[in-house]
């Protein structure tokens, strides 16, 4: 029976409760939050447009096309040009049309810096519309 009594006298009712975890959880999600909620804020649509051919090409609409070729020589509107020559051509078709749309067909094997230069070329000469061509999927 003393073994009883000491028993009783040794537990004691617990009357608060430990609120450290508690804390802890809190400010450990207060904190996830502060860093995610700026990163919400900045995302980006990124759906591709569609693809539509409905509409037929006016030959004042029509685009000049530059070639790239594997060996690096450049072919504009089935002529042999340098770079520079290419800024003179492209200057001269934007005075003509100031809305000439410029596509750039490069070989697979070049250097991007390449590619590239090209851009450059046609921004240099003033022309706003750029795109590349690619082949499409199998």
């Amino acid at each position: 029976m003393a073994t009883k009594r000491r028993r009783r006298r040794s537990l004691k009712v617990v009357r608060e409760i430990n609120v450290t975890p508690l804390m802890d959880l809190t400010f450990l999600l207060l904190i996830i939050f502060m860093i995610t909620a700026p990163v919400l804020e900045y995302e980006t649509d990124v759906s591709p447009p569609e693809l539509s051919t409905d509409k037929g090409i006016d030959e004042s609409d029509e685009p000049m096309m530059v070639n790239l070729s594997h060996d690096g020589t450049l072919w504009f509107q089935k002529e042999r040009l340098t770079l520079q020559q290419l800024v003179g051509r492209l200057e001269y078709q934007r005075s003509q049309r100031p809305d000439v749309t410029v596509l750039i067909r490069a070989d697979g094997t070049r250097p991007y810096s390449e590619v590239m230069g090209l851009m450059k070329a046609a921004r240099d000469a003033g022309v706003v519309n750029v795109s590349l061509v690619t082949q499409p999927e199998a």
